[in-house]
């Protein structure tokens, strides 16, 4: 019997939201050699066979791939329509070179789970046997396939803020449970720590940044729900309620391209952009205008716009206002929100822990985002404000994200960087709190689900913003890379920069700990903590050091500056 023309790589359901649709969808990717290879006559006596237009192309080429998915999309189309069913589908290209993805909408998940599995027989003998026939055939199967269960999806009746971007996600979401708390009301929120109850205690640890973590936040009945949406939770599962009132994106920038089908940050952008187009219409999408793939997000986004930039000055900002939207921006010092001729002074970046007394322009964006998702939501500006005061960026509040301590007059700073983006940020706090004279040490590492040149462009940022650079190896974390790759990588990166000696230590706490013994009263030391924060922690707090307070950080920014 000959072999198939096409085969089944992936049958997946989507059980929420996604790419390719605003509700639940199967995605099936299909590995179509037979397809590639087969000769344009063939192809296109296909094509026409079941009311495709246009030529197929030579084989191999981009032009065939592109024809396959029409031919599947339209198959998907007749093996619906035996069931008297009309339906939605789309195609597109996968990530590999000789494979397509077809995705359609479901109602019932057998019957679904069945048609996927009819799309891929019929490509797989389409190209030898009869279009009518195998419709018939498929369509026996179609109505005799068990319905199964419908979609568990929820469409919550509380307000609920959906927060996504490559940095940041996690200091908004916290940033802005505190900010509903400070308004009387009680809020769950899900992460990539953990989901958190209404009393503001760990309810489930571990990376709750998907649907299970949507479920899990909505069943402490809060009255505003805020969700942490990781591209990888769109992709395998979906997103975890059908609508939101207020949608966040932080920003966008490299990180853990090369998986599930995501090679380009333009991709990413697509996939992040997805909690955007789910928004209700009285609701609001709020984009940082300062990131432009984060800006064209407004073209395809449900909902009235709302923008964060730093820049007060920034070209989008005239447009948005006559069009009835919003912006939040740094007049004078202080954030601000703009509508139509109106602006309304929230409180200075001096007084707002969380941006470091504005030093940091990450971290000030993360506020910034809160801020207006609270005010999108219908918080008050006095609560909003509040809120904003009190939240500091402690092991408590925050963990690892830029934890600052003193110990014996060295300043310690403990973060979660992993990114360039992540980087660029971390190296901007660390030499701004140093004062004249005094030095930068780091240590840095991450997972190896990285691409090269992610791995290269961290540790290469790393070495420009520090004057002493370490590695500590995360052995928990290779995911498929060995430990000598990615000390090499890290090291390449390292000597694009001119920097030769990088000592190695065995994780991030040995570095810590190695760092603090030659550093200076003065100088600044940090570790890259995705792991090992608890341990870090528990040992600065036995050596004595002290953790630092937003005064404590107001005056170190002033003495910097004067």
């Amino acid at each position: 019997m000959p072999e198939p023309a096409a085969r089944a790589v992936e049958i997946r359901v989507l059980e929420g939201p996604n790419l390719y649709f605003p509700r639940p969808a199967v995605k099936v990717t299909i590995e179509i050699s037979g397809w590639m290879n087969a000769g344009e006559a063939r192809v296109a006596l296909v094509s026409e066979a079941i009311g495709v237009s246009g030529r197929p192309g030579a084989p191999g080429t981009e032009q065939r791939r592109r024809t396959v998915g029409r031919i599947a999309a339209r198959w998907t189309r007749l093996l619906a329509e035996t069931q008297k069913v009309r339906l939605a589908v789309r195609s597109r290209s996968a990530s590999a070179p000789d494979e397509i993805v077809v995705a359609f909408p479901w109602r019932s998940r057998g019957a679904a789970e069945a048609l996927a599995t009819e799309l891929v027989t019929g490509m797989g003998s389409l190209l030898r046997r009869s279009a009518d026939r195998l419709a018939a055939e498929s369509a026996k199967r179609l109505a005799a396939a068990e319905p199964g269960e419908a979609p568990s999806i929820e469409d919550p009746s509380i307000p609920v803020i959906q927060v996504t971007g490559t940095n940041g996600k996690t200091t908004t979401v916290r940033l802005l449970a505190h900010l509903v708390r400070s308004a009387g009301k009680m809020v769950a929120y899900s992460s990539t720590d953990g989901v958190y109850g209404t009393d503001g205690s760990l309810v489930e640890a571990g990376d709750y940044s998907g649907f299970g973590g949507a479920e899990r936040a909505l069943a402490e009945h809060p009255d505003i729900a805020v969700l942490e949406t990781a591209r990888g939770g769109i992709l395998l599962r979906g997103i975890g309620v059908l609508h939101n009132d207020v949608a966040v994106v932080t920003n966008i920038s490299e990180d853990h391209l090369g998986l599930h089908g995501v090679e380009t940050l333009d991709q990413l952008a697509e996939v992040k952009a997805t909690i955007t187009k789910i928004t209700r219409a009285q609701g609001w999408v709020v984009l940082n205008a300062d990131d432009p793939r984060v800006l064209a997000m407004r073209r395809g986004a449900r909902g009235k716009l709302w923008l964060f930039t730093r820049d007060p000055d920034h070209p989008s900002i005239p447009g948005v206002l006559e069009r009835g939207g919003r912006v939040t921006t740094i007049y004078d010092g202080a954030l601000n929100w703009l509508e139509g001729h109106d602006s309304h002074r929230l409180v200075g970046l001096i007084d707002i822990p969380s941006t470091l007394a504005g030093l940091s322009s990450v971290y000030t964006q993360n506020a910034m985002a809160a801020a207006t998702a609270a005010l999108a939501i219908g918080l008050p500006e006095r609560d909003v404000v509040r809120g904003l005061k009190t939240f500091i960026l402690d092991p408590e509040t925050n963990p690892g994200r830029a934890n600052l301590f003193e110990l014996d007059g060295r300043i310690v700073v403990i973060d979660y960087a992993h990114n360039e983006a992540g980087m660029i940020g971390l190296t901007e706090v660390l030499n701004g709190l140093r004062r004249k004279g005094s030095e930068v040490w780091m240590a840095i590492c991450t997972a190896g689900d990285r691409t090269d040149e992610i791995l290269h462009s961290f540790a290469f940022r790393a070495a420009v913003g520090s004057d002493h650079l370490a590695i500590a190896e995360l052995l928990h974390y290779l995911r498929g890379r060995t430990r000598e790759d990615i000390v090499e990588r890290l090291r390449e990166g390292a000597r694009q920069a001119g920097v030769d000696d990088v000592p190695e230590y065995e994780d991030v706490l040995h570095a810590l700990r190695g760092m603090l013994r030659e550093a200076r009263p003065g100088d600044v030391v940090s570790v890259t903590a995705l792991s090992l924060r608890t341990e870090i922690f528990g040992w600065l707090e036995g050596v004595g050091a002290r953790k630092l307070n937003a005064t404590d950080v107001r005056r170190l920014v002033r003495a910097v500056m004067t």
